[in-house]
């Protein structure tokens, strides 16, 4: 009689890594940034869940013990590992799930290969299904990595705590530190290091404040009026990196005028010609002025989703993912 023991044993631990990717699954679907994502997260997550029934079902086949300990280890650890990654960026929650993928394809294809071996045909049949769904999902992360690496916006949207943990949290409130971002923290690294700051940097002090001066007169005026405000009083004083923070903090706010699209005439297209227009745009900084500008205004989901799908092309592209 053949030993399966390595073939129950891996299928064991497909079981666990599979009811952990459903339950991971699951917890993205509230970072989905569209409802097409959405949808597809739901779909993931319920597939893999099907899965892991058909696993089990497969581990029973072999003789193995139902495990009824497995699904809720795996439970457990999705919920582990959702909550200690809030402390880290979205890069690296999404690094995370795509080392989960690789694990699972790894091992669906080392389960195939016993399968033959042993000459479980239903087994192997099972195993290629795992493959393909595997493959599939580790493609999808690349691409919304790739999107995240390009500026974004990514499928998948960022929480509050991993906005801060990435560092990519803006004070919309405060221009000045829009205006004066860069030369501020190069004070503070010196006065931390206890080092003389001599004229030179008491000069870049006083620039500074001139411009939180300026910058603080328009608080009263508005959030987007007043990065327009400190924009501009950073190009008059040649601080051109303030000046493009600003800009940066405006596009993300989707406060550009209609003259700053990169689509010609954009704001009068219907919603049809709209989503096809994005479609055409190749600049990942183009795509992103385009989306938050929509989200900021009319909010059509498929003019979104189709900008969505512009940015995902780009990306496949850098990471050399055929469409």
């Amino acid at each position: 009689m053949t030993d399966n023991t390595k073939l129950i044993n891996q299928l064991r631990a497909l079981v666990l890594l599979t009811q952990t990717e459903e339950q991971v699954a699951r917890t993205r679907i509230s970072q989905a940034r569209t409802d097409a994502v959405r949808r597809e997260l739901t779909q993931n997550a319920d597939n893999a869940a099907a899965r892991s029934l058909e696993i089990t079902d497969a581990l029973r086949s072999l003789g193995g013990v139902p495990d009824v300990v497995t699904p809720a280890i795996g439970r457990l650890s999705a919920v582990l590992k959702a909550t200690f990654e809030q402390a880290t960026p979205i890069e690296e929650a999404l690094l995370t799930d795509l080392q989960l993928e690789h694990q699972l394809l790894d091992r669906a294809t080392y389960v195939k290969v016993l399968a033959q071996s042993a000459e479980q045909p239903k087994v192997e049949r099972l195993a290629e299904k795992l493959v393909t769904a595997h493959k599939a999902t580790v493609e999808w992360l690349t691409v919304v990595l790739a999107e995240e690496a390009l500026g974004g916006p990514a499928a998948l949207v960022a929480t509050p705590l991993q906005k801060v943990a990435g560092g990519v949290a803006k004070a919309v409130n405060a221009p000045v530190r829009f205006v004066a971002n860069t030369v501020n923290q190069a004070v503070d690294t010196v006065q931390q290091a206890g080092e003389e700051t001599g004229d030179n940097v008491r000069g870049v002090v006083g620039r500074a404040a001139a411009l939180a001066d300026a910058a603080r007169e328009t608080l009263v005026v508005g959030r987007a009026a007043s990065l327009r405000r400190a924009e501009r009083i950073a190009q008059r004083e040649g601080n051109k990196e303030a000046a493009d923070v600003a800009r940066s903090a405006r596009e993300e706010l989707g406060d550009v005028t209609a003259d700053e699209l990169p689509v010609k005439g954009f704001d009068s297209l219907n919603t049809t010609d709209a989503a096809k227009a994005v479609k055409g745009l190749t600049e990942p900084h183009d795509i992103r002025v385009i989306i938050r500008y929509e989200e900021t205004h009319k909010n059509r989901s498929s003019v979104i989703s189709a900008a969505q799908v512009a940015l995902a092309a780009v990306a496949k592209e850098a990471v050399g993912v055929d469409s």
